[in-house]
């Protein structure tokens, strides 16, 4: 059953190249700062299922192990939640921020890369950041995905909650929920990669990019059909 599940990112890398190119569409089309870094957040989504893919298919190798690490571990969600930091707050705040969190991410992948591995007995060859033989790069992670958690998830419920008495944006209200559920599962999943079940996190990321996807699907329809009311 491990190896099965072992293959799953291969129809996540699938169908996040499907969403992409969906969102890239619709970027181009609005030229928003939200929707430049939910393209950049689905893209480099779908690049961390395909280190998972490569490892599937070809093996263990210490290049794409830290590939992995720095577009899933330490990208992760961020470019997500910096769109959803565009939508709801001010442009000098996601500029600022956006700043700080990719500076913190380009100094944490150069450590990743400068990082020994060092393969203990016994080892099984999963995709993990246990082998580094600077553990204290890993501590980069939690402090980017914390604020990837919080703009993100918590974003998705703010918005949930500002949409859920009016009548009329019910459809919103739904979507958002879809996002949030979306958002809190890869994170869920990555936990369990800290303590070797790497499987979790498989299953939890394309669960997890599915229901954003059908939120922003919903989001992007009323939307649509709120501007044709309005061309009316």
């Amino acid at each position: 059953m491990s190896q099965i599940i072992g293959y799953i990112p291969i129809l996540t890398t699938v169908f996040a190249w499907i969403f992409f190119l969906e969102i890239l569409k619709h970027y181009k089309e609005r030229k928003t700062f939200y929707l430049l870094w939910w393209t950049l957040g689905v893209l480099t989504f779908g690049l961390g299922t395909l280190s998972e893919s490569l490892h599937a298919i070809f093996g263990w190798h210490e290049v794409n192990l830290k590939f992995w690490y720095i577009v899933g571990a330490l990208l992760g969600g961020f470019p997500l939640a910096q769109g959803s930091v565009y939508l709801l707050m001010s442009k000098k705040f996601g500029h600022v921020t956006a700043i700080l969190i990719v500076a913190t991410i380009l100094v944490g992948s150069t450590l990743v890369i400068l990082s020994p591995v060092q393969i203990p007995e016994n080892f099984d060859y999963r995709l993990t950041g246990s082998v580094f033989e600077w553990q204290w790069v890993r501590l980069f992670s939690p402090l980017i995905n914390l604020y990837a958690f919080i703009f993100l998830f918590g974003g998705a419920i703010y918005s949930a909650i500002k949409y859920y008495r009016q009548d009329d944006k019910k459809v919103y209200f739904k979507g958002n929920i879809w996002i949030a559920i979306g958002a809190l599962l890869p994170g869920i999943g990555g936990s369990f990669t800290r303590f070797g079940y790497v499987e979790v996190l498989f299953i939890t990321e394309l669960v997890g990019l599915v229901c954003i996807y059908i939120g922003y699907r919903m989001i992007k329809r009323a939307n649509i059909k709120s501007q044709q009311l309005a061309t009316q």
